[in-house]
């Protein structure tokens, strides 16, 4: 007969539990991307980018300073029309964020330009949509917005009040972020909470595919941490 003591109990109960959320992105078509071991299918710079406890560690520290946002990019897949899932943690002076259907700089390694669904440990700007090196701010977190060739950004509606949707974030912990990204319709859900709508219906700065990348921004110290990263391809009529 097996015997179980607490610690053999509780061991079981978080594989589980893992197995099952596993299981359960499966089903619903994400695929995980980042099997938490190794950077196979990403690059980054190695130097402010690592992997611990089956995370992807960004880093900037006195010793190791940031002259340039850098970013852990995904090469899996350029996808087109997408759910992005993924959980992190970022220190409350941080700044992050995930990019998407963005560009590679040829002048900067590992450097994008793109629709960004901003992070920030203040939680004074997370969930809002900005353009890196582009149109920037795009949605503010609690708009709806639509984008038209050389105008500011019109704001048509609204999701929330700001502070009552930076309430839903959690301050130094786990998050989720979702981006759902069809056609020119782009929407950022923190924790399951709509933070910001665009539509981009500017005919010649959209973008309908291009690389997902994670924000390290520089700062004099911050720490960002991602795990538990799924991605859904899906077909848009």
């Amino acid at each position: 007969m097996i015997k179980y003591n607490r610690l053999n109990i509780l061991f079981l109960l978080c594989f589980m539990g893992s197995t099952f959320v596993s299981e359960a992105q499966q089903k619903d078509g994400f695929k995980t991307i980042f099997n938490g071991k190794n950077m196979k299918n990403w690059e980054a710079d190695t130097s402010h980018w690592r992997i611990e406890n089956g995370c992807f560690v960004g880093e900037v520290t006195k010793e190791k300073p940031l002259k340039t946002n850098t970013f852990m990019i995904y090469r899996g897949t350029i996808p087109e029309n997408f759910e992005f899932k993924a959980s992190y943690r970022i220190s409350p002076e941080g700044n992050s964020g995930v990019q998407y259907r963005s560009e590679a700089l040829d002048n900067l390694p590992f450097a994008l330009k793109g629709y960004q669904a901003d992070i920030d440990g203040a939680n004074r700007y997370t969930g809002q949509n900005y353009e890196e090196r582009g149109r920037g701010f795009l949605a503010m977190r609690g708009e709806q917005s639509v984008l038209k060739e050389g105008q500011k950004p019109t704001i048509t509606g609204s999701v929330g009040k700001s502070d009552e949707l930076k309430a839903k974030i959690k301050v130094d912990d786990w998050n989720e972020i979702h981006i759902i990204a069809k056609g020119n319709h782009l929407m950022h859900y923190i924790n399951g909470v709509l933070m910001s709508e665009t539509t981009d219906e500017d005919l010649v700065k959209r973008k309908f595919t291009g690389l997902i990348g994670l924000q390290l921004h520089v700062m004099a110290k911050m720490k960002v941490e991602y795990k538990d990263i799924y991605l859904k391809e899906v077909k848009v009529n």
